[in-house]
C-alpha cells in the first residue's frame, strides 16, 4: 500500500522548494517547510523569502482527487492530527477509520503565514538576520489561504475535495474556493461568519489593547530583551477565553467556588495591612474560574507569540468574502462550490442565528449550500471540545 511517504517533491510551485522535509511512516505522516522566494500581500507588501509549515496524512490517490485541507483557528498550528510529536488538536477527528479517516483522505494542513508555529511571522528572522517584530507587514485571511494554495501547488495537488475549519480556520474555509476557483468541491465552515462581526472586532480590540499597554511588549521590539509581554498576552488570552466558552459551563464547573487561599470569607474579615496587601488582594485570584483564566494565560505564554497574536487578530477582522466582490450576495452568486456551515447553538461570539443566515443567503444565491447545527455547552469552542458530535455531523463528507 503506499503512503504519504509516496507524495513527491515537485516543481509546479515556480520557484518554491522544500527546505525540510520528513517522514514518518508510522504515522503516515510528512512534515516540513516550503520556502516561497518571494511572497506579495494583498495589500501590495513584499515578504522575501516566506516559509510555511505542513503536515499531512494518508495516501494521495492517482487521481489525487482525495485531498482534505484543514486550516487552523487563532492559536492553533499545522499539527491536526497525532504524529510521532504527540497528538494533534483534532486527533479524535483525524485518523484511521475516523471522520475525516487517513486511510480514505490525504489530509494537508499548514501553520499560517503570520502565525508562530513554523511559518514566516513577526517572530522570524528578517534578512537583516533580526527579528521582524512590526516589520512585518499587515496580513489578511486572503494572504494566508494563497501561502496554503502554494503548498497543495508544490505537492502537485491541483484539487481539494474538502476544505475545512472552524473560528478563524472557518474564515479560511469561506476564502478557500474564491481564491482557488473551480477546485474546490466542499467547504464546510464552523463557527465562521461569512463576514467578521462587530462584536468580535471589538474583542479583537480589546486583546490587542492588553498586549500592547504591557509596558514588556516594547513596541513589538520585545525578542532578545529577556522581557516579553507575558501580563499583556495572558490577560488578552483570558478576554478570548470568556467569549469561547459560556455562562452555563463557568457555572456548572466553578460556581462561585473560592480558591483554596485566600478566601474571600477569610479576607473579608481580615482587615488591610498597607497598600502591597491592597494590591494583591485585588490582583490574587480569589476564586476558582479566576484561577482557570490564569492558567489559560500561563499556558498561552509557554507556547505563543504576542505579536502573532496582534497579526492574526488584525487579519481576523479582515475577514468579509462580499469585500471587493461586490458584497455577499455578489460574492455567493459567483460561489460554485458546495457549502456546509456548522453553527453552535451557544455559540456567544459567532452566533447560530447568524450563520445560518449565511447559509440560507448562500442558497438563494444558488450555492448548493446546507447548514447544520451543533448542541453543547462549550459554546465556540465545541469545535475543539466536542469532536466526537463534530464527527457525528460531518460523516460523509
Amino acid at each position: 500500500m503506499e503512503t504519504s511517504t509516496d507524495v513527491a517533491k515537485t516543481d509546479s510551485a515556480p520557484g518554491a522548494t522544500f527546505s525540510e522535509w520528513h517522514e514518518n511512516p508510522e504515522y503516515r505522516h510528512v512534515c516540513g517547510l516550503l520556502t516561497i522566494p518571494h511572497f506579495t500581500t494583498e495589500l501590495g507588501e513584499t515578504l522575501s523569502p516566506v516559509d510555511i509549515r505542513f503536515d499531512a496524512w494518508g495516501t494521495l490517490n492517482k487521481t489525487k482527487d482525495n485531498v482534505v485541507v484543514i486550516c487552523h483557528a487563532l492559536t492553533g498550528d499545522s499539527r491536526a492530527a497525532a504524529s510521532h510529536e504527540g497528538a494533534g488538536w483534532w486527533s479524535d477527528l483525524i485518523g484511521p477509520g475516523k471522520a475525516i479517516d487517513v486511510n480514505k483522505y490525504f489530509v494537508v494542513a499548514t501553520n499560517v503565514l503570520g502565525g508562530c508555529a513554523g511559518s514566516t511571522g513577526p517572530s522570524s528572522l528578517a534578512r537583516d538576520a533580526k527579528p521582524y517584530g512590526l516589520r512585518f507587514p499587515l496580513v489578511t485571511i486572503r494572504d494566508m489561504v494563497k501561502a496554503q494554495v502554494r503548498v497543495l501547488d508544490a505537492l502537485g495537488i491541483t484539487g481539494v475535495h474538502v476544505v475545512i475549519g472552524g473560528s478563524m480556520g472557518g474564515m479560511q474555509a469561506w476564502e478557500w474556493p474564491f481564491l482557488y476557483p473551480g477546485h474546490v468541491e466542499h467547504a464546510v465552515v464552523i463557527a465562521a461568519h461569512a463576514s467578521f462581526p462587530p462584536l468580535a472586532i471589538g474583542y479583537n480590540h480589546a486583546m490587542r489593547q492588553a498586549i500592547m499597554s504591557d509596558p514588556d511588549w516594547q513596541d513589538g521590539d520585545y525578542y532578545g530583551t529577556g522581557r516579553r509581554p507575558m501580563r499583556g498576552l495572558a490577560t488578552a488570552r483570558s478576554i478570548g477565553m470568556l467569549t469561547y466558552r459560556t455562562g452555563p459551563l463557568f457555572q456548572e464547573r466553578f460556581g462561585r467556588t473560592e480558591t483554596s487561599s485566600p478566601t474571600w470569607s477569610r479576607l473579608i474579615h481580615t482587615p488591610v495591612q498597607g497598600t502591597e496587601s491592597l494590591k494583591d488582594r485585588l490582583a490574587e485570584p480569589w476564586f476558582q474560574v479566576e484561577s482557570y483564566l490564569d492558567h489559560h494565560g500561563e499556558r498561552i505564554n509557554g507556547r505563543f507569540d504576542a505579536n502573532s497574536y496582534l497579526y492574526l487578530t488584525r487579519a481576523m477582522d479582515s475577514h468579509d468574502i462580499g469585500r471587493g466582490r461586490g458584497g455577499l450576495e455578489a460574492a455567493f452568486s459567483d460561489l460554485e462550490t458546495r457549502l456546509t456551515v456548522v453553527g453552535i447553538d451557544q455559540d456567544y461570539l459567532y452566533a447560530a442565528e447568524d450563520l445560518k443566515r449565511d447559509a440560507a443567503l448562500a442558497a438563494a444565491c444558488g450555492v448548493h449550500s446546507r447548514y447544520l447545527e451543533m448542541k453543547s455547552h462549550f459554546g465556540h469552542d465545541a469545535f475543539l471540545a466536542d469532536q466526537a458530535q463534530l464527527g457525528a455531523l460531518l460523516d460523509g463528507i
